[in-house]
């Protein structure tokens, strides 16, 4: 296990991203989608701080944890384990299922793709030049 100060400082940021649109943005579009968007974002870069997992894999496990977090929902489980009171509960595991979550979360996992394969062609291209 190694610390990746790269993916812990985008994680800070889309962190940061997150807090604020929570607190200050009360909209149609960014909160509800662009949020759900950047969260497996959020969650990926966290995992890759601190694990050495391949991209694959992680965006994987990411995107199935998102879904299983949607479907809790879908279950209603807030409500069944009688955590209605709770803001924490109700923040983290959400109150309503929605097939649109379901997709914001593939987008997320798609930029995060594209992004380690971006990377992935850059660093290659960046070590045949040193050669």
């Amino acid at each position: 296990m190694l610390f990746n100060k790269k993916y812990f400082l985008i994680f800070l940021l889309v962190f940061c991203t997150e807090v604020l649109i929570a607190l200050y943005v009360h909209d149609d579009f960014v909160r509800p989608y662009l949020g759900d968007v950047l969260v497996v974002i959020l969650i990926y870069c966290f995992l890759k701080s601190f694990l050495n997992v391949r991209p694959w894999p992680a965006a994987l496990g990411v995107l199935l944890f998102a879904f299983a977090v949607e479907f809790a929902q879908y279950l209603n489980l807030v409500e069944r384990l009688n955590l209605q009171q709770s803001k924490l509960a109700r923040t983290v595991i959400g109150t309503s299922f929605s097939w649109i979550d379901m997709l914001t979360y593939v987008i997320g996992i798609a930029i995060v793709v594209g992004a380690e394969k971006i990377s992935a062609k850059t660093n290659r291209e960046f070590t045949n030049e040193k050669s």
